[in-house]
């Protein structure tokens, strides 16, 4: 293990997060507290595992083979290093400099709201009965809100309450494809799809299906939605919804459509709209994309330069206990 990654891990940890996970995989299997504490230190020291990996991805349940195959923070720290370039990072953290980078895959009319007068929002508000606003450096759908443009008294009003807020991007709303919306009609149900750009080309090497399960207009898993994988070759969402409460759904709890076997409508399109899309900024090599689905096809919401590794490691998702590593290994040398 990298000693650097082990003294930064040391000084930023959150001892009480690790001593909550101590106590929660104890309550899972049955093992000794100290018995869990010092096996959750040997992952983080032999896979680089943190305490989150260990739970969530059942390390306590998983051989030493088995463990060995895992993407684990250590590990998709090294793969963003090796893969992305520092300098162009704010082309995918800053939300206007993606929309600028990639303007002709948003599929909607947006707005810098950052360098927008009173007139420019004005103008942009008109025949518009809803918007959504977005601050420029979040992630995590923190921020993010859907608003009537008649519950304020003026536009003035609005654009001072949105200043105020520090909202970077005001954009359409995106009106959801008519299939997608029988999963969960309350937000954007989004597609994740992470690609990586070597010597061959660009490849999409997993992609996985978010779905909202709340009241909440974004679809983020912490906000209480849910995520499952797609099958690649047919675009079918291949196993149950899961979600971080470790909660396994067959059937969304909403709607009660069935999870596994549902088609994602344009799955084609989308896949072609990232790969042509990962070519454009070569010095961003892996990359998660947000895409959303209307009637006339897949746009992007917005794309990642640290994509979430986890995911697909989830115990409902590998029930062979093989990990993503392997076939990360077919596209990336070096790790």
């Amino acid at each position: 293990m990298n000693l650097k990654f082990l003294v930064q891990c040391l000084v930023r940890m959150d001892y009480a997060g690790l001593f909550q996970t101590v106590s929660k995989v104890h309550k899972a299997c049955g093992k000794n507290r100290l018995a869990v504490m010092a096996d959750v230190v040997k992952c983080g020291l032999r896979y680089g595992a943190g305490y989150n990996d260990y739970l969530l991805c059942q390390f306590y349940n998983l051989t030493e083979e088995q463990r060995a195959t895992y993407i684990t923070r250590q590990v998709n720290n090294k793969l963003v290093a090796l893969l992305n370039d520092r300098e162009y990072y704010h082309l995918f953290d800053n939300k206007k400099d993606f929309y600028s980078t990639f303007s002709d895959c948003l599929g909607r009319d947006w707005l810098d709201f950052t360098k927008a007068s009173e007139e420019d929002f004005t103008r942009f508000l008109q025949g518009r009965e809803e918007i959504m606003v977005k601050p420029d450096a979040e992630s995590g759908g923190k921020g993010v809100e859907k608003l009537r443009v008649g519950d304020y008294p003026s536009p003035q009003a609005l654009y001072r309450k949105l200043k105020g807020d520090n909202i970077g991007v005001v954009e359409d709303v995106i009106v959801q494809n008519q299939e997608m919306a029988r999963l969960n009609p309350s937000c954007l149900n989004t597609l994740r799809i992470v690609t990586i750009l070597n010597g061959q080309g660009p490849h999409i090497v997993y992609a996985f299906v978010r779905i909202g399960n709340s009241d909440r207009p974004v679809d983020n898993l912490h906000s209480g939605g849910m995520f499952a994988p797609i099958d690649l070759d047919t675009g079918k969402i291949s196993a149950p919804g899961y979600d971080k409460n470790q909660r396994t759904f067959e059937t969304h709890p909403l709607t009660g459509v069935k999870l596994v076997g549902f088609q994602i409508p344009y799955w084609e399109e989308s896949k072609a709209l990232c790969l042509k899309a990962a070519t454009r900024v070569p010095q961003m090599r892996y990359i998660g994309w947000d895409v959303g689905l209307t009637d006339q096809g897949p746009l992007f919401v917005e794309g990642n330069n640290l994509p979430g590794y986890d995911i697909l490691q989830m115990p409902p998702h590998t029930p062979d206990k093989i990990g993503m590593l392997p076939t990360f290994r077919k596209y990336v040398d070096g790790i």
